[in-house]
């Protein structure tokens, strides 16, 4: 069935992203993607650290394509990297460099790498950030922290789709600490947004009082009178309300001759002219 064909291919795709982060970590990959082009599988790989992610002459990329064509039984496996431009904007990554920084310093240094974070997200441009770290931190007792700072919407389809949010895990000897962020992004347009327009470049708006407004409908003038500013001058123009449109007079005019017309007319005015005059006889009365 075509249903089951589906779920085959998602959990093939799901495996292999497994795969290639268990394998590649702590090169900072943000995102995979695999997309099937006419000549076999294309994985697009985002990371902050192309140059880890490749390897020496690329031996990484060479090793992954051996493993992806053998156990994935895939045929032509075709691996793009992609850097990304900010790094402290992407969840993801900063997820990575928390659990990196507690497994690298400990649990007890864990509120510094949490503030030095939040300020660089920040400093990026950022309009909200959350951090929360959930286990035996600093003591044998489980606890979660919560450290955040700016504007982060919680609920909404905003939240859903709009904040970027990453979960990972930091391996301690202590215990796994696990990590979440949420990110607002600066380039997030909100539902609620009103701007506000330059009052320089808008008309001026006169001010009406309700002692200058007619009790009833009987007391108004049958001409309004409206005043408006002339963009150009500045200077205000009084005038009335709109006059009804006049009428169009259609106006007959002569049609223009064609040429034979024209010959046949000069020939009539040529014949009148040399034809004998016309003499009139008056009856005499018998």
């Amino acid at each position: 069935m075509i249903e089951r064909d589906f779920i085959v291919q998602k959990t093939k795709e799901y495996y292999i992203k497994q795969y290639i982060e268990r394998k590649l970590k702590g090169v900072g990959i943000s995102q995979i993607k695999l997309k099937k082009i006419p000549l076999g599988e294309k994985i697009i790989l985002y990371t902050s650290r192309p140059s880890l992610l490749v390897g020496s002459r690329g031996a990484n990329i060479k090793d992954l394509t051996k493993v992806l064509k053998k156990e994935f039984k895939l045929e032509n496996p075709q691996l793009e990297i992609n850097e990304v431009k900010d790094v402290f904007l992407d969840a993801k990554i900063v997820a990575e460099r928390i659990a990196s920084s507690l497994e690298r310093f400990g649990s007890a240094r864990f509120k510094s790498i949490g503030h030095k974070i939040m300020e660089n997200v920040l400093n990026s441009g950022a309009l909200g950030v959350e951090v929360k770290m959930s286990g035996k931190i600093p003591g044998a007792r489980a606890k979660s922290w919560r450290f955040y700072q700016g504007y982060l919407k919680k609920c909404g389809d905003i939240a859903v789709v709009g904040v970027r949010k990453a979960k990972t895990t930091a391996v301690l000897k202590t215990g796994v600490i696990g990590v979440q962020v949420s990110i607002m992004p600066p380039d997030l347009v909100l539902p609620d947004y009103v701007g506000v327009l330059d009052p320089s470049t808008q008309a001026p708006i006169h001010e009406v009082h309700v002692e200058d407004l007619p009790e009833s409908v009987d007391d108004m003038p049958k001409k309004v009178v409206r005043k408006a500013a002339n963009p150009k001058t500045g200077s205000e123009k009084v005038g009335s309300e709109k006059a009804p449109a006049k009428k169009s007079v259609a106006k007959k005019t002569a049609v223009p001759k064609t040429g034979t017309d024209k010959v046949e007319s000069e020939k009539m005015s040529a014949k009148a002219e040399h034809a004998p005059p016309v003499v009139v006889k008056e009856a005499s009365q018998e």
